[in-house]
């Protein structure tokens, strides 16, 4: 379904990227239409699969997971990649991957409360069947972080 999104749609995103749980009859107000407006707009953007949900944003460095590394992971043939995706979908420190071309066969995010841990889950990821190797590159500081600033680049 190829969903074209118009100056409303754009701004109820807009509200909704600034904070998702903002109530419909807000959005509504502020836009001067019906909360059945902003109810049937953002129906239609799930239903076309714009949007996947609301997400919730948490600090993990206050809950002391100061640890940020991202690994580069090398198989031994590129058609095990589904099978050490699902494998590392297990090990909850890994916060993303991706299916990558270059250097390596997937590219990875994960957080540990330090050092030690950090160890700990890149020998597990290395432990996985089919990883030849990996490389880790510890993040210093996260300078963007934000999934939906693309939102205001998008045009209608």
């Amino acid at each position: 379904m190829n969903y074209q999104l118009d100056e409303v749609d754009k701004k109820i995103l807009d509200f909704l990227v600034e904070n998702t749980r903002m109530p419909f009859t807000e959005i509504a107000k502020q836009m001067d239409v019906s909360a059945g407006t902003i109810h049937v707009r953002v129906k239609k953007m799930e239903d076309a699969g714009i949007i996947l949900g609301s997400s919730l944003n948490i600090d993990y460095g206050k809950l002391d997971y100061n640890f940020t590394a991202f690994i580069g992971i090398l198989l031994t043939k590129s058609n095990h990649t589904h099978d050490v995706l699902k494998q590392l979908a297990q090990i909850p420190n890994v916060v993303e991957a991706s299916v990558t071309s270059g250097k390596y066969n997937i590219f990875c995010k994960m957080r540990a409360k330090d050092t030690e841990d950090a160890k700990r889950i890149i020998y597990q990821i290395d432990d996985i069947q089919d990883v030849m190797r990996t490389e880790s590159m510890i993040s210093m500081e996260e300078y963007i972080s934000d999934k939906n600033r693309l939102i205001d680049a998008v045009s209608i």
